[in-house]
């Protein structure tokens, strides 16, 4: 199977699926999740400092034989780390705990705090040759426009909330103008039973004889949304790769859209989320 790349703002071109490890225990379920994953076909794992299992997601790599190039490897920055030396160091650490001379791309995790100052840190990283790409995540239109005309550097990614139900439709014309590409956590709603069961999702299902996520991972495709849906079961990590040998109508696309909601799960722009972000994840418990 080959999957589709989509070109980024800086000339590189990531897998537009990929496999995330959010919430999966580094118990050895991660190595086992990623080694099927990579089975599977997938290129692109997305971890992250704050999901504690970036040591599980480089010995799958490792274990596996692919390629270094072959692969498209993601973590993120912690809120704890945004001072530009403690990000500087924080990026060395995760390609220690990831085993790699390399990240293809590093994103600031949550839009708190001293940002510019880690921005800095990630694009003094980029030009040493320790990420290819720099980005960010759970950025709003608001906290975008506060933050980056700020930064010299555009990024090549806003990863936020995204699915049927919440499609982001200000942040897509605000980033269309930067050609920054959004990439969607949750792509399959967290589970929504209301979204995996549909009217109109499980309509297409029928007809194309998919089942409800294939379909919205594959409007999410077409969207131009790169996605990384995560799953523990070999049956779903799979299925969720069989989205490339059909393609849905504009009218379905239409349709599909007009499901929006205008709003997801987690607020960004709400009081204190980063405060409370801060109190609840602490990476450096076991220094």
């Amino acid at each position: 199977m080959t999957i589709p790349n989509i070109e980024l703002n800086d000339g590189n071109k990531i897998p537009a699926i990929g496999f995330g490890v959010f919430q999966i225990p580094n118990d050895g379920s991660t190595y086992k999740a990623v080694k099927e994953a990579l089975n599977f076909g997938y290129r692109h794992i997305d971890t992250a400092v704050a999901y504690f299992n970036e040591e599980e997601v480089g010995q799958a790599i490792k274990d596996s034989g692919i390629p270094r190039s072959d692969l498209w490897i993601t973590s993120k920055l912690w809120l704890q780390d945004y001072d530009y030396e403690d990000a500087k160091k924080s990026i060395d650490k995760s390609l220690t705990k990831l085993g790699l001379d390399y990240l293809d791309l590093y994103l600031i995790h949550q839009p708190y705090g001293d940002v510019p100052s880690a921005w800095r840190a990630l694009e003094d990283a980029k030009k040493a040759g320790k990420i290819r790409s720099i980005g960010v995540s759970n950025m709003t239109p608001k906290i975008w426009q506060q933050f980056v005309p700020q930064f010299d550097t555009i990024p090549a990614v806003d990863q936020v909330e995204f699915n049927p139900y919440f499609q982001q439709k200000e942040l897509q014309k605000l980033l269309a103008s930067e050609n920054v590409k959004i990439e969607a956590w949750a792509p399959l709603g967290q589970g929504n039973q209301e979204l995996l069961n549909d009217p109109v999702i499980d309509k297409l299902a029928d007809k194309y004889d998919k089942d409800a996520g294939q379909i919205i991972l594959r409007f999410e495709h077409q969207e131009g949304i790169i996605i990384f849906p995560k799953s523990v079961h070999p049956a779903r990590i799979k299925s969720n790769l069989e989205i490339f040998d059909f393609q849905l109508t504009d009218d379905e696309m239409e349709e599909i859209r007009a499901l929006d909601k205008g709003h997801g799960r987690h607020d960004p722009d709400a009081p204190g989320v980063g405060e409370m972000l801060l109190a609840n994840f602490d990476v450096h418990a076991d220094d």
